[in-house]
């Protein structure tokens, strides 16, 4: 599975938000579940930017940010908001989610390097996802997707995973839950 590489434009969907915690979408899912079941939009919700790795480092994402922006202001939409997936994360897919959220590098600065292009746009982080897009398939799709083999039943680190994946071998399923990390902009 080529996780954060699935496109080289940004996706985004306009969705209704009232600007709590309690109002914000179940992640990835619930903004897309969000965008096409309800009315009413009053943000601008960006799904995904995905920058090939041989031109990362140019500054492109931080365009395509901005450009989301533009979006946003040109829709009459004074908030972008992101389920950010963390760029580091893979390196610690055993630390929850809320807690690698939270880390801070040298000058006090957002630790992970995807966040920390938001924050310096702007963005402040709004709450964490644990459960923001829910991935399933057999065993068989997973062995697939990550080049694994998973002889019995457990919970399975794979590369570029942010979490593990439940392996059931009885139930012939494979369940990962990505989390994310909520980021608003205000426009």
């Amino acid at each position: 599975m080529k996780v954060a590489t699935v496109a080289e434009r940004p996706e985004l969907v306009p969705i209704r938000w009232d600007g709590t915690l309690d109002d914000l979408p179940a992640g990835i899912d619930g903004a897309l579940s969000r965008g096409f079941d309800e009315g009413g939009a009053n943000v601008l919700c960006a799904l995904v930017i995905a920058v090939p790795r041989d031109i990362r480092g140019q500054g492109i994402s931080a365009a395509a940010l901005r450009a989301m922006g533009d979006i946003a202001r040109r829709y009459g939409l004074g908030t972008l908001i992101a389920p950010v997936r963390p760029s580091w994360k893979e390196r610690y897919p055993l630390v929850p989610i809320e807690r690698y959220a939270g880390w801070r590098g040298p000058g006090g600065r957002l630790f992970d390097p995807w966040m920390r292009v938001h924050e310096r746009l702007g963005a402040t982080v709004v709450k964490t996802e644990p459960r923001s897009l829910r991935i399933t398939g057999t065993t068989t799709e997973w062995e697939s997707w990550t080049g694994m083999t998973f002889p019995d039943s457990g919970d399975y680190w794979f590369p570029g995973g942010l979490a593990t994946v439940h392996i059931d071998r009885e139930q012939d399923r494979g369940s990962y839950w990505e989390p994310n990390v909520w980021m608003r902009h205000t426009l």
